[in-house]
């Protein structure tokens, strides 16, 4: 039998694959033909990830206590997707095109946008600990796919020292670019009315003393009296500024308003107070977007005076996160109809054991089914005026009601307040949830 070689013999192997002419300018080694053919070819298995690999890397990216700001807020919560798989599409293409070599600064738009707003939300560098979290995500699976590629010892350390070396670097090459940028955008936002408004804002929300004179001379809008915060925001964050801008002015007309002081929160979201003691009516919004289905508005409970202004926008934020946990496809949506359902779902792990103990079958029944059932509930088990709001005939209703309580772990009514309520989160979730 062969002597196997010797630890010593592969480590000289390893060195002649990786390191096969003199390093070049920056110090960068150069990588031997082999190398480079199995660098590809992993590079192109990345080019394609799978969808548990991507949402792997996606949930790291937003771990920790330090991303727990970015993580709370749906709309950088999503931008910070979008960086990360544009990040690793980035890279992977760029070593399908040259294998190896060092990778150049990923200065992608969703990568400088999701910089920029981490910026106009008061939030400083540690922000981008996302890259450096979805970094261990992606050595990971990287090293699955090297150990998949060779079974020779020698190829496979030079393979994986040029890895680590080219993913290192191409993080801390792009968190130095995005850090140069979110350092540009800072010095911008301190100078003009954008940047006193903000501050005035940001005080206000936080609920730091500030006297309201000096806090209505920054924001140009007068603090007494009604206020009804609106936000608006883009689902995918392609949206453009001025589809935000439109939706922002259906809601001053909606409620109306006679103005509206405007926040712009990121790239994709603008953060919106009417000086109105009445909450715009759902339709009407909704009617409003019907051509921007990408354009989503949360509004909160109107209140009166500072403390008015500041929990009107935290319901409105409240309503937001609701909507974007529970993948919802409601364009529209105010606090003061989803209340529950908020508080309801706040814990996400809970909500499909609630959702399964409570309606058992009825969950997966069809809609008529189950919007009769919801009907009959807000209509006090009256059959009658139940038909009458479905626009149907009452036996309709009391055949779908008798399914119902063949599907429901328990009749109707015994449980007629959870059975609301958990129908009310349906009503609010999307596929996906």
């Amino acid at each position: 039998m062969a002597r196997a070689p010797s630890r010593q013999h592969d480590v000289h192997q390893s060195d002649r694959l990786l390191v096969h002419t003199a390093p070049v300018a920056d110090d960068w080694p150069e990588v031997s033909a082999r190398v480079r053919d199995l660098f590809r070819r992993g590079a192109e298995v990345a080019l394609d990830p799978q969808a548990d690999w991507v949402a792997d890397m996606q949930a790291a990216a937003l771990a920790g206590s330090r991303m727990r700001p970015v993580a709370e807020d749906p709309v950088l919560a999503a931008a910070t997707r979008r960086a990360t798989l544009v990040n690793l599409l980035h890279w992977a293409a760029a070593n399908v095109q040259r294998p190896g070599a060092r990778v150049p600064v990923n200065t992608e738009p969703e990568v400088l946008e999701a910089a920029r707003d981490l910026v106009r939300r008061g939030l400083d560098e540690s922000g981008l600990d996302t890259y450096r979290t979805a970094q261990g995500v992606a050595w990971r699976r990287w090293m699955e796919i090297c150990f998949e590629l060779t079974g020779d010892p020698a190829e496979l350390r030079a393979l994986l020292d040029v890895s680590a070396l080219s993913i290192t670097t191409f993080i801390e090459d792009t968190v130095a670019a995005v850090s140069e940028r979110m350092a540009a955008e800072r010095a911008e936002l301190t100078r003009g009315a954008h940047a006193d408004r903000r501050a005035a804002v940001s005080l206000l929300l936080e609920g730091a003393p500030l006297g309201r004179a000096r806090a209505e001379a920054q924001l140009g809008y007068g603090l007494s009296g009604p206020h009804t915060a609106v936000i608006v925001w883009s689902g995918s964050g392609r949206a453009a500024p001025e589809q935000l801008e439109a939706a922002a002015e259906a809601a001053v007309r909606a409620a109306g308003a006679p103005h509206r002081l405007t926040v712009v929160a990121s790239a994709a979201a603008l953060w919106v107070w009417l000086p109105v003691g009445t909450a715009p009516r759902t339709a009407d919004l909704a009617a409003a977007l019907a051509g921007a289905p990408d354009v989503r508005l949360a509004v909160g409970r109107p209140g009166r005076h500072v403390e008015g202004f500041r929990r009107s926008h935290l319901d409105a934020a409240t309503t937001q996160r609701m909507l974007a946990r529970l993948t919802s496809p409601q364009q529209v949506a105010r606090y003061e109809d989803v209340q529950l359902v908020a508080l309801l779902t706040s814990e996400p792990t809970a909500v499909d054991e609630f959702l399964a103990d409570t309606l058992g079958g009825l969950a997966a029944a069809d809609a008529d089914t189950r919007d009769t059932v919801l009907t009959y509930v807000r209509e006090l088990g009256n059959a009658s005026r139940t038909a009458t709001r479905l626009y149907t005939h009452r036996n309709t209703v009391l055949r779908r009601l008798a399914r119902a309580d063949e599907l429901l772990p328990r009749p109707l009514a015994e449980d007629v307040l959870g059975v609301a309520a958990a129908l009310e989160v349906l009503r609010w979730r999307g596929t996906a949830g």
